[in-house]
């Protein structure tokens, strides 16, 4: 049996890119062509024209963090699904709350072969334990075990006796949830003096899995990899056995933004990860996630070819409030569009409760004059007054952060 879901998983990754920009017009096409939002958004653009990184690189971003205001304005999915409502299987409310979307399309949410990866096989059961409720956290995982063959025990969170009762019962092969239920489970089996060995391979999502927890699975004997993924997009990338970051989904391409903009970084540096999907039921192009991560170099020991990601390293959306007033990471990348002469900004939030004051570090080669300059495009586009620190390029710590609240 292969180690690996398809063929997709080796392609050079030249041809993978050239596979998915032979799709992308017409994708954008029909995402033009059959929600309203895109129609808008994408107004002034030739699908045909979208070929490559570069041409992709110059589309709007379209954030998350907007979905709230999008769907009040244009409920219930703001004007992004590409297909009527009898195009659905499902109609999900995630935290926000955000409304999601699942379509008729095989393993909708992509994470079979993430699955795949942590060793889960056609006729191994399999417990899952997200919840099976509003979110849609269990039917990712359902629809990828199902597309796998592995039949399901719908566990979802709770009930730790009962679910143990039916480990126990049942005899999973593999547990799928968060890692620290199964941590609540393992604990519960051994209150209850209940054998629960049945399960080997695990895979983990919904939260971090600190080094300490999995050296604990690892000492039970128990193999745990853990995966990526969001209620929009599905699985965004996953853990191989090689456990060398996260691979990149096939159905997807990533870009990893400077915070507040569209612009890429640098290989290697940290920033937000924003994903172009190729679903025709919810198109979701330079989709911002909110998440920080950076692009891990060299390919996979494990042989998967495709790009791979550190993990999860914060949050992007660094909005803080100084002397009252909401400072964004775009208002500081507007800074830097003013001044090509600044490498990289950090704006540092210091004082306490009432007292807030501000510096803009800055890595550039530049003098007085061009600081004063600065500060006075940082009171016009801040509306707030602040220092300015020049600092040597690449001194500014490689951790995603455009706006540091580092108060008292």
């Amino acid at each position: 049996m292969s180690d690996f879901y398809d063929a997709l998983e080796t392609r050079e990754p030249a041809k993978r890119e050239g596979d998915f920009f032979a799709r992308l017009p017409l994708h954008l096409k029909h995402a033009k062509d059959n929600a309203p939002y895109w129609a808008r958004t994408l107004a002034d653009v030739d699908p045909a024209s979208v070929t490559s990184r570069q041409a992709l690189a110059q589309l709007p971003v379209t954030r998350k963090s907007d979905l709230i205001d999008l769907q009040k304005a244009e409920p219930p999915f703001g004007g992004l699904l590409a297909v009527p409502l009898s195009g659905l299987s499902r109609l999900f409310v995630s935290p926000g709350p955000i409304n999601d979307p699942e379509g008729f399309e095989p393993d909708y949410w992509g994470s079979a072969r993430g699955l795949y990866a942590a060793g889960f096989r056609k006729g191994e059961v399999v417990i899952n334990c997200l919840g099976h409720h509003l979110t849609p956290g269990g039917r990712i995982l359902e629809s990828g075990l199902r597309t796998l063959g592995c039949p399901v025990i719908p566990g979802g969170v709770g009930n730790s006796e009962q679910q143990v009762l039916a480990i126990a019962a049942l005899k999973p092969a593999g547990y799928a949830g968060t890692p620290s239920f199964l941590r609540i489970l393992l604990e519960k089996a051994a209150e209850m003096k209940v054998d629960i060995s049945s399960i080997r391979k695990v895979w983990v999502s919904g939260e971090a899995l600190p080094p300490s927890l999995r050296a604990e699975f690892d000492a039970k004997g128990i193999s745990v990899l853990q995966g990526y993924a969001s209620a929009d997009l599905g699985l965004i990338a996953y853990e191989t056995p090689a456990r060398e970051g996260l691979v990149v989904n096939e159905t997807l391409l990533m870009e990893i933004l400077r915070p507040g903009t569209g612009d890429p970084v640098a290989e290697g540096e940290v920033g937000e990860v924003v994903v172009t999907n190729l679903c025709a039921t919810y198109p979701l192009i330079r989709f911002a996630t909110g998440d920080l991560s950076a692009v891990a170099a060299g390919p996979s020991k494990c042989g998967r070819t495709n790009m791979r990601i550190k993990g999860w390293m914060g949050r992007a959306d660094q909005t803080t409030k100084v002397k009252g007033m909401f400072v964004h990471p775009q208002q500081v990348a507007e800074i830097g569009r003013r001044h090509p002469e600044l490498v990289k900004l950090r704006l540092v939030v210091t004082g306490e409760k009432g007292n807030d004051a501000m510096t803009l570090k800055a890595e550039t080669v530049g003098g007085a004059k061009l600081a004063l300059s600065v500060k006075e495009s940082m009171h016009a586009v801040l509306k707030l007054k602040g220092e300015v620190e020049f600092m040597a390029p690449g001194s500014l710590p490689n951790d995603g952060k455009v706006i540091e609240a580092a108060r008292k």
